[in-house]
């Protein structure tokens, strides 16, 4: 598909959603992880990034875990297989204090992924979860 076409088709897309009013809120990401990377994707989310844990509904899978951020959530999921090569989809968190993140990822061991294409005045930076997920992290703006 051309770029022409791929952003006449986003517009319409777009355009109908105004319309609709049909998108109102973001309710939750969902991160895939294999099931040996279980724990150590929950002591990340938890305990490196600070996520509060939630009880997931009676319903849901046992397996994996559901994470509080402001009125939005992240889910984590377990699976045997994941195909998930890496790239650079990601979810993006805006932290209060860049510099103490880093230093809290750099403390956990996490690598950090300098800034491919800065943005001025948008410090930033990119980790991976244990899974390989991405994950940009980025400075509040005042």
């Amino acid at each position: 598909m051309s770029l022409a076409l791929s952003r006449i088709r986003i517009s319409k897309f777009s355009e109908l959603c105004t319309v609709l009013k049909m998108v109102i809120a973001l309710h939750h990401v969902n991160v895939t992880v294999p099931t040996e990377l279980e724990a150590a994707a929950k002591e990340f989310y938890g305990s490196v990034l600070g996520l509060k844990q939630v009880p997931k509904p009676a319903a849901a899978r046992p397996i994996g875990a559901w994470y509080q951020i402001g009125g939005n959530q992240l889910h984590l999921s377990v699976e045997d297989k994941v195909d998930g090569a890496l790239s650079s989809r990601h979810v993006c968190f805006t932290v209060s204090d860049l510099d103490g993140a880093e230093k809290r990822f750099r403390a956990a061991g996490v690598e950090i992924i300098p800034d491919p294409r800065p943005i001025p005045g948008s410090p930033r930076f990119y980790v991976r979860d244990p899974g390989g997920n991405q994950l940009e992290i980025v400075q509040a703006l005042a």
